[in-house]
């Protein structure tokens, strides 16, 4: 009897098995699920996105916002506090089409943006290739003949100002410098004639290149002098740097592609010889120091931001304050170079155990001349903070934000009042991922929040700094955009996002979520994406999506967006998605970020297989079945879980991982894990590990990746074919790392992989996933 029990009980799980692997996912079931990626859901959300257009000699601006019934245009008079339509659209679209001699909608105008005549009258548009001049008060729309414009962005900076093209405008205009034969010229913008600067510029040798490493571009990069006169640059010399390789697929012979890519370990690295370069008559200044590692304080390149990092002028242009950084980054060097003779005085540097980062976006250092003194960041105190330095002595004034929180990017210096405006995360109650714009004084007094509101801020000032946009939101909660006067004064709210469409399709917010980590005691925070309808009592396959920094997370923007990804995309197909910002990432104390240093094989993976269990003791997620995906790093990630992990773990995807760091660029692995020499990278190289795979893995990289070469993929690639393993690959030949116009190809064999071999059905076949308007 016990016997004939035991043998119905084996056919029923036999029966009930046969039945999950028969079960079917429908291609109406991913056109559900499709619904939710970003290009169905965004056109869904009204009233959000507020871009203040400031204009010119005021503190008015305008806006575009769209609503349901179309676009609408918003003129705002901080003085007044006022906030009222630009122009009526239905009179416009009337005025419009007589004036053309085409009917044009109310609802469907047929521009995006608009600027105002110099006295204000007229509103000024371009529609179908013609420039046309609207007056609101007359209702009249006539051809714009007028070249003048009130509406333009803040002025450009020596710092930031970047021309068209391949050209770096001057702060006046009138000048823009560009490479040409690996050498600096210069262009009159107004008679178009050009001026070679330098002669002595040869390939690998060459003025203001930025090829270095994975970074490529034809863009000079220089630092204007304010005055215009002047820019600092360098003289970057690769020419015994190691070169990476990379050949097309085609049709004949494939195109050998060859680039100076140099890697940790490598005796001979990419290096900087500083000049200024003096443009009305040409001249090269070289700096008396010895070259510098091709280095940033604020992340991989000297040009993350655009221009050249680093860099800060006295306004007369005599003086050119930037900071050298050893190759390992443990080392700063705060420097003044005189712009004429080319001589360098060395003010103060930092050294610090593992790496140093000036902060996170932008560099938070200021060179200040008229006080002779600096601003500086540092995480001394474990905590990224600013002090003031005595620019003549390198010593230490006082430290002027102080706590346990962070400062993430400094905003303006007024030297004039002596206050400093800046975006902190950490020092409200709640997720220290949010950010709030505050002010303090040079001295350390005065800390004053601007945006009380709980949630993410995000900040835009009205050129003279009197007035300032803020749009603060949370990843379940939708933006409010309001007005403040720099008291932190409310003037008005401008919008309050309506998701009302949206939410009539089904959407939802995801679930914010904090965990401890893996030492039992330090909170973690993330977001949870669930099926929008879920069965009682089901328990759900979960799939962790990873991206481990440690020079970003996984979450991304902690403010509101309607569509991470696909994460809730898979949701939908009956997942429950996972996504922890753990240990090691930016953002949170120096001591925090430093967890992994030295051990990047880490990959936060202790942090998420802790998150997980924790959360599966609330939610309805089942612990067996646990799948894992990524890009890039988060590539690099999942095939170590996979292979360290294999037990909770069971289906990873690995896309364009980094998965040996000794085969991707220096920089990078130099600065978060140590020189070769002083740091195991044998013991984080993923095809050690690839023979301990029990689950299912599937490798993807493009064959043409210039950030991480396929080399790091076919490495694990040959170790599983090594070890007898089962694995599956994608290649896309002609790819770099994002794929490209196969990003949606990949998505949806992610989504037919987790699928098949998570939730145990056939996925449709071959489903064609994307816009419409791409699809073939």
């Amino acid at each position: 009897m016990n016997k004939y029990l035991l043998t119905v009980t084996a056919f029923v799980l036999a029966l009930n098995a046969n039945a999950q692997q028969s079960a079917t996912v429908t291609a109406k079931d991913y056109a559900h699920a499709e619904s939710f990626l970003g290009y169905n859901t965004e056109s869904l959300i009204d009233r959000a996105n507020v871009r203040p257009n400031w204009i010119s000699g005021s503190n008015k601006f305008w806006y575009r916002v769209n609503t349901a019934q179309g676009a609408e245009f918003i003129w705002v008079d901080p003085t007044k506090k006022t906030r009222t339509a630009a122009f009526d659209p239905q009179k416009l679209a009337d005025a419009l089409s007589a004036a053309a001699g085409k009917k044009y909608e109310a609802d469907k105008l047929p521009f995006q943006t608009i600027s105002y005549a110099a006295d204000g009258t007229q509103v000024l548009f371009t529609a179908d290739g013609k420039k046309w001049a609207y007056n609101p008060q007359t209702n009249q729309v006539s051809a714009d003949t007028s070249n003048s414009v009130a509406t333009k962005a803040p002025a450009l900076t020596g710092r930031a100002a970047r021309g068209g093209g391949n050209e770096v405008l001057s702060p006046d205009g009138t000048k823009a410098v560009f490479i040409k034969d690996y050498n600096l010229w210069v262009r009159d913008v107004a008679g178009g004639k050009q001026t070679q600067l330098t002669t002595d510029g040869v390939k690998d040798f060459g003025y203001a290149t930025d090829n270095a490493g994975w970074t490529m571009s034809d863009r000079p990069i220089v630092s204007w002098s304010p005055d215009s006169k002047k820019v600092a640059t360098f003289q970057q010399d690769q020419r015994n740097a190691s070169d990476m390789y990379l050949v097309t697929t085609n049709v004949g012979k494939p195109t050998l592609k060859a680039w100076k890519y140099p890697l940790p370990g490598d005796k001979e690295i990419i290096t900087i010889q500083r000049v200024i370069i003096d443009v009305d008559n040409p001249k090269v200044v070289r700096f008396n120091i010895a070259p510098d590692p091709h280095r940033a304080t604020l992340s991989d390149d000297i040009s993350s931001s655009g221009s050249f990092d680093d860099a800060d002028w006295k306004a007369d242009g005599s003086e050119f304050a930037f900071v050298s950084t050893s190759r390992d980054h443990k080392n700063e060097k705060f420097r003044i170079a005189n712009a004429t003779t080319g001589a360098v005085r060395e003010v103060f540097e930092e050294t610090v155990k593992t790496q140093y980062e000036s902060g996170w976006g932008a560099i938070n250092w200021r060179y200040l001349p008229a006080s002779k003194e600096i601003i500086w960041f540092s995480e001394r105190d474990n905590w990224g903070h600013l002090y003031l330095y005595d620019a003549t002595t390198g010593k230490v004034k006082n430290q002027i934000t102080k706590g346990d929180w962070v400062v993430t990017k400094l905003l303006k210096v007024d030297e004039k009042t002596r206050t400093l405006y800046f975006v902190a995360g950490g020092r409200e109650p709640g997720n220290p991922y949010f950010s709030h714009l505050y002010k303090i004084g040079f001295n350390g007094k005065g800390l004053t929040l601007l945006t009380p509101e709980d949630g993410n801020h995000s900040v835009t000032f009205s050129p003279d700094y009197t007035y300032f946009v803020d749009s603060y939101s949370k990843p379940d909660v939708a933006p409010v955009t309001v007005l403040r006067d720099v008291k932190g004064k409310l003037i008005s709210t401008l919008e309050k996002t309506d998701l009302s469409r949206l939410v009539a399709t089904g959407w939802k917010a995801p679930i914010p979520v904090k965990v401890k980590a893996h030492d039992g005691t330090t909170d973690i925070y993330g977001l949870m994406f669930t099926p929008t309808q879920m069965a009682a009592g089901k328990k759900y396959p979960v799939i962790n999506y990873i991206y481990p920094g440690p020079q970003g997370g996984g979450v991304g923007s902690w403010s509101f967006v309607a569509s991470r990804g696909d994460h809730q995309a898979l949701a939908e197909l009956g997942f429950i998605v996972v996504v922890i910002e753990g240990t090691s990432n930016p953002l949170r104390s120096k001591s925090f970020h430093d967890m992994s240093y030295g051990n990047m094989g880490d990959n936060t993976l202790p942090d998420q297989i802790t998150g997980i269990k924790q959360l599966a003791a609330q939610y309805p997620i089942d612990t067996t079945k646990v799948g894992i995906w990524g890009h890039s790093g988060g590539g690099f990630a999942t095939a170590t879980a996979m292979f360290k992990y294999p037990d909770f773990f069971k289906v990873g995807i690995s896309e364009s991982g980094n998965h040996e760091n000794r085969n991707y660029e220096d920089d990078w692995g130099e600065r978060y894990n140590g020189l070769v020499e002083n740091s195991d990278y044998d013991a984080q190289a993923n095809q050690n590990f690839a023979k301990n795979l029990k689950g299912k893995i599937m490798l993807a990289t493009g064959m043409l990746d210039n950030n991480v070469p396929p080399y790091n993929t076919l490495l694990v690639a040959e170790a599983l074919e090594k070890a007898n393993k089962s694995f599956d690959l994608v290649v896309f030949p002609n790819s770099a790392h994002g794929y490209g116009q196969y990003s949606y190809y990949m998505m949806r064999r992610r989504w037919d992989y987790f699928v098949k071999n998570l939730l145990g059905a056939e996925p449709p076949y071959d489903y064609q996933l994307g816009p419409k308007a791409n699809r073939r």
